[in-house]
């Protein structure tokens, strides 16, 4: 018993010191500038619609994510040809990528000195560009949530029963029949856990953001505004709290759904 306490005591110590308190701390912090603090995002226009564009974005980010992920992972699950695996590969190597980089090949692409821009320019319609504000945000977060979702799907349609869709063809389905009776079914919930991840992902994500939000202003960059310009860490800790609230409930409900589909099978 005293060795498994000896064991036990650093792990306990590092969550302590590196959960626990920080985690208290951040509680505790809005409460020096009154209760109100708490209700910062809801209070406050201006972090009101960056919450919004948070949103929005990520919700968008998901749908699309998960309906291209999909397509493409069971694709290439089920059609093997030559350099599949070499495919595979190329489509999931942006999951090596920070956020930064994915948001300077955004500028690369959209910016003021883009490939946009630059043929855009040439044709007669002045320098366009789609890299600063919600277009570009969400090309980019849609590049860097894409890899995960193909490599999910592409690895649970593999593990999917042939028979399944066999049994289906042999009762005389064909075509959408199969795709919502058996494919959507058999991998309601990868989609569900999947659709969680990216959706928390892309609300937390600060890098890209950082990178590409000079024209709109999401979340993470709200908080990081508030206690690196303003030194406001009552305020910054508030919009953290709500942040994190959000993705956490998203999570749980992601798995109390998953857990829900997983019954009913």
């Amino acid at each position: 018993m005293r060795l498994r306490v000896y064991c036990l005591a650093p792990a306990a110590t590092f969550f302590g010191a590196f959960w626990l308190l920080p985690a208290a701390r951040l509680i505790a912090l809005p409460a020096e500038k009154g209760w109100q603090t708490y209700f910062a995002v809801l209070t406050d226009s201006h972090y009101w619609w960056s919450l919004v564009n948070t949103l929005l974005l990520s919700a968008t980010v998901t749908v699309v994510t998960l309906v291209l992920g999909a397509a493409v992972g069971i694709f290439l699950a089920r059609t093997p040809f030559v350099g599949n695996r070499i495919l595979l590969g190329i489509l999931t190597l942006p999951l090596s990528f920070p956020g930064v980089i994915i948001g300077f090949f955004m500028i690369l692409l959209g910016g003021r000195q883009g490939l946009i821009a630059q043929v855009s320019d040439d044709l007669g319609l002045g320098r366009v560009t789609l890299a600063y504000g919600l277009p570009g945000l969400f090309l980019a977060y849609l590049y860097f949530s894409l890899p995960r979702a193909i490599s999910t799907y592409h690895a649970a349609a593999q593990a999917m029963d042939p028979a399944l869709e066999e049994a289906a063809c042999s009762l005389g389905a064909q075509g959408w029949p199969i795709v919502r009776d058996v494919w959507i079914a058999e991998l309601a919930p990868t989609t569900l856990a999947c659709a969680a991840v990216i959706f928390a992902t892309a609300m937390g994500a600060f890098g890209t953001a950082f990178t590409l939000a000079s024209k709109v202003e999401v979340l993470p960059i709200s908080i990081y505004n508030a206690f690196t310009n303003y030194a406001d860490f009552a305020t910054a800790a508030a919009l953290s709290l709500s942040l994190g609230l959000v993705t956490w409930f998203v999570l749980f409900l992601g798995r109390k759904l998953d857990a829900s589909v997983m019954e009913t099978r």
